[in-house]
């Protein structure tokens, strides 16, 4: 198993965790927010999380908002520009732990185009769209699903910030099994799926999704989607109480006749100065380049 451990880059660094907290930079601002996995003992002083520019309030939901953090601001990575934003759901759209992901997705598809082929990539649980992005900057005719009406609008301001509004990207506010069941009806096909499914969640029209109930049936239908070449698969899972040895072997029975490469574990975030890592999910990829 692989530990994908995201060091600090210019856009955002952990500066410290502890006491069921963490304490991070989004550009210019400081942030505090719940963890639940950080038992341990923070390493900076306290002045240190006291001068944060905005809180999380874990009983009223809401963001403290201490310093005139402004509702939206612009983050960058590599030719990228995304808007983060204080959510009630704690989180900023910007999940700092994917960018070894976005490399890696933008790898595999620059290799495809050196062979000249168009690769179609279909993003379940797309939500901002950071992943969507990343794919079609590198050449890639993106599907984005997504069951929320205004995470689809913040990926389409994403694809603005970027300047990537002449790539081929579909935004499809859809219950994730129901746009792939249409796909298999339409003989449609992908060569790259991206999937960030959570654990408990609902479809537009109000479809349930359990993450045991729902994953092995969304697992089979994408099955029938995929492409006789594929490119590759990537699935994120965040609070779920399984291993990444599920996602091995979820990946083994996704592609078994394929010439493939399989990688789990981990996905953790480097701390700054201490160099502790604080894990946030697992991951399952497969590729066949």
């Amino acid at each position: 198993m692989t530990i994908l451990t995201t060091p600090g880059w210019e856009g955002y660094e952990l500066l410290d965790t502890g006491n069921g907290m963490r304490l991070e930079r989004f550009g210019k601002y400081r942030l505090v927010r719940p963890d639940p996995q950080a038992i341990w003992q923070p390493h900076r002083p306290q002045d240190e999380w006291l001068a944060a520019d905005a809180v999380y309030n874990v009983y009223r939901k809401e963001w403290d908002n201490k310093n005139n953090v402004p509702q939206k601001w612009l983050m960058h990575y590599k030719d990228l520009s995304f808007w983060a934003e204080l959510t009630p759901f704690k989180h900023t759209g910007v999940f700092p732990e994917q960018i070894l992901q976005w490399d890696w997705i933008e790898d595999k598809l620059r290799i495809k185009n050196q062979e000249q082929k168009t690769v179609k990539v279909l993003n379940l649980f797309g939500y901002t769209g950071i992943a969507s992005l990343v794919a079609a900057h590198a050449g890639a005719v993106v599907t984005h699903i997504d069951a929320s009406r205004p995470t689809i609008a913040w990926a389409r301001e994403n694809q603005a910030a970027s300047g990537l509004e002449t790539k081929p990207i579909r935004w499809i506010l859809e219950d994730a099994i129901k746009f792939v069941q249409r796909e298999v009806k339409r003989g449609n096909t992908y060569d790259a799926i991206i999937m960030d499914p959570p654990v408990y969640g609902h479809g537009p029209n109000g479809e349930k999704w359990d993450f045991t109930e729902s994953f092995p049936e969304l697992l089979s239908v994408c099955r029938q989607v995929l492409s006789p070449k594929p490119v590759f698969i990537l699935i994120n899972a965040y609070a779920i109480s399984a291993s990444s040895l599920m996602l091995e072997n979820v990946l083994k029975d996704f592609v078994p006749t394929q010439k493939s490469h399989i990688e789990v574990g981990e996905l953790a975030i480097e701390e700054q100065g201490s160099g502790r890592l604080l894990s946030t999910g697992i991951f399952g990829r497969w590729s066949s380049v």
